[in-house]
């Protein structure tokens, strides 16, 4: 248990650099500015890719890391978030982390998020378990000598967690720990928060300038699926969800999409380790809308520190205070999973 206490003394201690003050600050800034691995001379990430041919003739593709693992290791499994894949900076910190360590990593990508648009008429959404539990049971099965620990960002975190909850005791045979990082696990509350502001002016305008365009080549694609007009006058996450999002994944509107593929609801009935992890500062996560104890089993985990933002935890970089890398995070969050082996 002493890798569980060092990781937990993360959530009770983490500060952000003073000279990056607020939630907005620390996302954004990790997400633009902060390095991503500890060591330059490892270059970049490499990534081996898989494609995966789906249940419903779909496909996904799968990224796995390159570097050297040790046989019989744990492999740890990364579910993106919003229009993430493994090129977003928390993808490739916990690579860094994982290649130090000598385990592997995979991040599956959601659908349409590879860079390769999808071919079913359908994309991915934050309550998606069943797809949740079809990648991780072939993982599972694919390697049956490693231990799979299994972390979600944001949208990823909430699947997965939602995933956990529906599976009850099932989910211990396929994975020893699971954890959250950032996710809204109150999807109305944080749907809500990012169409109010600053959040709506910016974070909404740059989810948007992807989701819009991968939206109209699936309209292509499948002629009829959903109103064109109407997707195109969204000016939020809760008017693309309504037009696109929902119906397509068999919802009746927002409200029902968000109400029925939020996490929280089901977080007592989870029963295998898990970690929520939620910055209090989060621009995306209101913190009133955070679980607490009442609210989860007893084998949750909530760590919530007061600052960190969405996604960010920046940490300075001595002697050059400068310099902040996003490596703490992935590194207490694997940390927490690794100590349930």
């Amino acid at each position: 248990m002493a890798e569980d206490l060092a990781a937990a003394r993360f959530a009770a201690s983490y500060r952000a650099p003073w000279w990056l003050p607020g939630g907005n600050a620390q996302t954004i800034w990790a997400a633009t500015q902060a390095r991503r691995r500890l060591v330059p001379a490892r270059g970049a990430v490499v990534w081996a890719r898989e494609r995966w041919e789906a249940p419903d003739g779909d496909f996904i593709d799968v990224d796995t890391t390159a570097h050297a693992s040790a046989p019989g290791a744990p492999m740890l499994v990364l579910f993106h978030g919003l229009e993430g894949s493994s090129a977003s900076a928390y993808a490739e910190a916990f690579a860094d982390v994982a290649e130090a360590w000598g385990v592997p990593l995979a991040v599956p990508h959601f659908r349409g998020c590879s860079g390769e648009l999808n071919r079913a008429p359908r994309a991915y959404h934050s309550g998606d378990h069943a797809e949740i539990d079809w990648i991780l049971r072939r993982l599972a099965a694919a390697q049956p000598d490693r231990a799979l620990l299994a972390a979600g960002v944001s949208l990823g975190g909430n699947a997965l967690l939602r995933w956990a909850g529906e599976q009850g005791t099932q989910a211990a045979a396929v994975v020893k720990a699971v954890a959250a990082i950032c996710s809204p696990l109150d999807l109305a509350a944080g749907g809500q928060a990012i169409g109010r502001g600053f959040n709506r002016l910016v974070y909404t305008r740059m989810f948007l300038r992807t989701m819009v365009p991968k939206a109209l080549a699936k309209l292509a694609q499948h002629p009829g699926l959903f109103d064109r007009n109407a997707l195109l006058a969204a000016r939020d996450l809760y008017a693309f969800d309504n037009v696109f999002t929902a119906p397509l994944h068999g919802f009746r509107n927002t409200e029902d999409y968000w109400t029925r593929a939020s996490a929280k609801p089901l977080l007592h009935a989870i029963r295998v380790p898990a970690l929520a992890l939620n910055a209090l500062n989060d621009p995306f996560v209101p913190a009133a809308s955070l679980p607490g104890p009442a609210d989860v089993a007893a084998g949750v985990t909530l760590w919530q520190p007061a600052q960190g933002g969405h996604v960010g935890f920046p940490v300075a970089d001595p002697p050059w205070r400068w310099s902040v890398h996003v490596r703490a995070m992935p590194e207490a969050v694997g940390r927490w999973l690794l100590a349930h082996v």
